[in-house]
């Protein structure tokens, strides 16, 4: 038996859970691991068991992931370091999960190895080329594709359906929050947590001409992992508004244990996020409802997590801990620029070299700047007016342009962005064509307009759609009614 086929034959059921529980090819698995890690022999995989190569991040190395250095595309790079090669595995297949560039994979089959290699490789998993050529050639050489064929016949015959959520799972590594650290943050984030709405009296978002006490954070998230905070706690933390729950009462549970998955369930919610509450408990079994904001700031300082909690470019743990240094204030347009270009804002438009996301996106920033500017002159409520506007996506123009009830534009993650207009008398819900989208991109790109002709010309172009639309939609009810008269004629 060859070196690859006795790499496969001793982690093929490794690579075969993972396939059930991701969806990812066992072959394509094992043929990575094979590449990355010259069937287990090369120094990285023999001193940190890390089977694929992957490097530590700043999010790895701020919350104690060891790691191991060596030299690859450059010097002294930092790569994770694992307890056990199935702990590579598992960071592995969570790595394909959580990074967007793959997300294109996850709608292929899991026995569909082909697309599958040249998906991971178009998406930069590897800087060298022919990447998916060299991963399938190991597969096809190898017969590894026979494991597929065992995971799909298994899953078939039992009529189980591939996800974490249908299958047994392992005990996540270390791989951004360390068990042995003891304490973690209700979801994982590299540097920040958006937070939509913060804890204390708010206008009631349900109905704009009530306040009430808001007893929690919002925490903007994209259907992902919530995680326990820390081990045998002496608070009572709250996670509403899930679309699947992994516990159960009477679980114990240790920090970073997932304990569900964030979604928009529940009455009074306006879209996804992960509302956060935290409640203490004094010694007579007392109840009172506290600042998650301070919790986090004191679990943040126990554990060494250095995140922040940013409601409108500000964040909240600053002030509840202890020698935090001075915070800078941040203008309007480098808050937008930081909720939109990172994933940990959960906003999910994040750039891409797809050339029709990064128009959407780039023109989406222009309109926010734009309609936050118009509605006021004030710095804060800029950045208050950008936080909601980039958590729903929605820009709001009706001010733009006079005689409209209502005027939206809003993006979708695929860069499909829809002019919602209602006049009056017509209602109009539809994509913008490319050639309306170029239009509107050279408007707001254009340097030598001044912000009141961007205006102008936005609303102008605007009523032109609109108008457009009425006079389609008149000419269609004529047409109708022309026919119901021509056949009340006949009769």
């Amino acid at each position: 038996m060859g070196k690859n086929a006795a790499y496969a034959a001793q982690y093929a059921e490794e690579a075969k859970e993972q396939m059930r529980m991701y969806g990812i090819p066992a072959s394509v698995i094992l043929a990575q691991a094979i590449l990355e890690s010259s069937n287990g022999q090369s120094q990285l995989s023999r001193e940190c068991n890390n089977h694929f190569g992957i490097k530590a991040t700043a999010s790895w190395l701020k919350n104690g992931g060891e790691y191991g250095v060596y030299t690859d595309d450059r010097p002294n790079e930092k790569f994770c370091k694992y307890k056990s090669v199935g702990d590579s595995y598992e960071h592995h297949s969570q790595f394909l999960k959580q990074n967007k560039r793959y997300a294109q994979c996850f709608t292929l089959s899991p026995d569909d190895y082909k697309g599958w290699t040249k998906g991971i490789e178009r998406a930069g998993y590897a800087t060298g080329g022919g990447y998916a050529a060299s991963l399938q050639r190991i597969i096809e050489a190898n017969g590894l594709d026979k494991y597929d064929s065992e995971v799909m016949a298994e899953m078939r015959a039992e009529g189980r359906s591939f996800g974490v959520e249908n299958n047994p799972r392992r005990e996540m590594p270390a791989a951004h929050v360390p068990q042995s650290a003891g304490y973690s943050f209700p979801v994982e984030r590299e540097e920040f947590l958006f937070i939509t709405s913060p804890f204390g009296n708010r206008q009631d978002p349900m109905d704009a001409t009530k306040q009430q006490m808001h007893k929690g954070i919002d925490i903007k998230t994209n259907h992902e992992a919530v995680l326990a905070t820390e081990n045998g706690g002496k608070v009572q933390c709250s996670y509403l508004h899930l679309s699947d729950i992994a516990v159960k009462v009477g679980d114990v549970v240790n920090a970073s244990q997932k304990l569900g998955v964030s979604g928009n369930t529940g009455t009074r919610t306006t879209g996804e996020h992960l509302h956060f509450g935290v409640k203490s408990v004094s010694a007579d079994g007392s109840k009172r409802d506290m600042d998650p904001a301070a919790y986090l700031a004191e679990i943040g300082q126990k554990g060494n997590i250095k995140l922040q909690a940013l409601h409108n470019g500000n964040d909240l743990l600053a002030k509840y801990k202890s020698n935090a240094p001075q915070e800078q204030k941040v203008s309007s347009e480098d808050w937008m620029k930081k909720i939109l270009s990172s994933e940990d804002s959960g906003v999910g438009i994040s750039g891409t070299n797809d050339p029709i996301l990064d128009m959407a996106m780039t023109t989406f920033m222009s309109l926010m700047m734009l309609a936050a500017q118009i509605d006021s002159n004030d710095e804060e409520r800029q950045k208050g007016l950008i936080s909601a506007m980039a958590a729903n996506r929605l820009v709001d123009l009706t001010s733009l342009v006079p005689g409209m009830r209502q005027c939206t534009i809003t993006v979708g993650e695929n860069g499909k962005t829809v002019l919602h207009a209602e006049s009056g008398t017509v209602k109009i819900d539809r994509e913008l064509t490319s050639s309306e989208m170029n239009r509107l991109s050279l408007i707001l790109g254009n340097a030598n307009l001044s912000e009141e002709s961007k205006r102008t010309k936005i609303a102008g172009m605007v009523t032109g759609i609109v108008a457009t639309q009425q006079a389609s939609q008149n000419f269609e009810q004529g047409m109708e009614a022309e026919s119901q008269q021509q056949n009340l004629q006949r009769k």
